[in-house]
C-alpha cells in the first residue's frame, strides 16, 4: 500500500487534486496592478485598529467589487454590522453606498472628483473619516510581518492563512500587554 486512503475516495498521492482545494482562486491571487505583479489584500478593522477579517484577491482588482463579501466576514457576537464604515475614494461607488443604504450603515466615504463632491447636496464627516487612520496604521503593522510582507506562499489559501495567522499575533499581544 502506498499511501493512507482514510475515505477521502481519492487515489493514493495527488491522483488529480488540484493545489488548493475548491477554495483557490485560478490565479493564485496574484495579478497585475500599477505597482507590479502582487496580490491585494482586503482588510476590515474596529476603530482601534484591530483587524476583524481578511480577504485576498488578485492585484487588478478593484476595492469596491469585494466591499460586501469582506464585510459580510465579520461577525462579533449577534451583532454583524457597524454603525458606520469609513473608506477611501476607492470605495465611492453607487453600488457600495446603496449596500450600506440597504444595511443601514453610515457611510463616511468622500466624494470623487467626477461625482461633483460639492454640490451641497451631501455632508461629509471630515472627523469621522480621520479616524480611518486606524485602518492604515494596521496595515502598516501587518507588513511588518515579513512573511505577509512578502508573500512567500503559491497559494492564496496558504497566503490568507499567514495572515490570519498573523491578526492572531496581534490579538494576542493585545490581550497580553500588560507585561505579565
Amino acid at each position: 500500500m502506498r499511501g493512507w486512503q482514510l475515505g477521502t475516495g481519492l487515489e493514493s498521492g495527488r491522483g488529480g487534486r488540484e493545489k488548493g482545494g475548491s477554495a483557490e482562486p485560478t490565479d493564485h491571487a496574484l495579478g497585475r496592478s500599477r505597482g507590479g505583479f502582487g496580490s491585494k489584500l482586503h482588510l476590515v478593522a474596529d476603530r482601534r485598529g484591530v483587524p476583524l477579517a481578511a480577504h485576498v484577491t488578485a492585484g487588478q482588482v478593484n476595492e469596491s467589487t469585494q466591499f460586501d463579501a469582506v464585510l459580510n466576514r465579520v461577525q462579533i457576537g449577534r451583532r454583524k454590522r457597524p454603525g458606520a464604515v469609513a473608506g477611501d475614494k476607492g470605495y465611492s461607488f453607487r453600488r457600495v453606498r446603496d449596500w450600506l443604504r440597504r444595511h443601514a450603515i453610515r457611510a463616511v466615504i468622500p466624494r470623487r472628483a467626477d461625482q461633483h463632491p460639492d454640490d451641497g447636496r451631501h455632508r461629509f464627516d471630515r472627523a469621522a473619516y480621520r479616524r480611518r487612520c486606524t485602518i492604515e496604521q494596521s496595515v502598516g503593522w501587518l507588513k511588518e510581518c515579513r512573511r505577509v510582507a512578502t508573500r512567500f506562499e503559491k497559494l492564496a489559501v496558504n497566503f490568507l492563512a499567514m495572515v490570519h495567522l498573523a491578526i492572531i499575533e496581534r490579538y494576542f499581544r493585545l490581550l497580553f500587554s500588560n507585561g505579565a
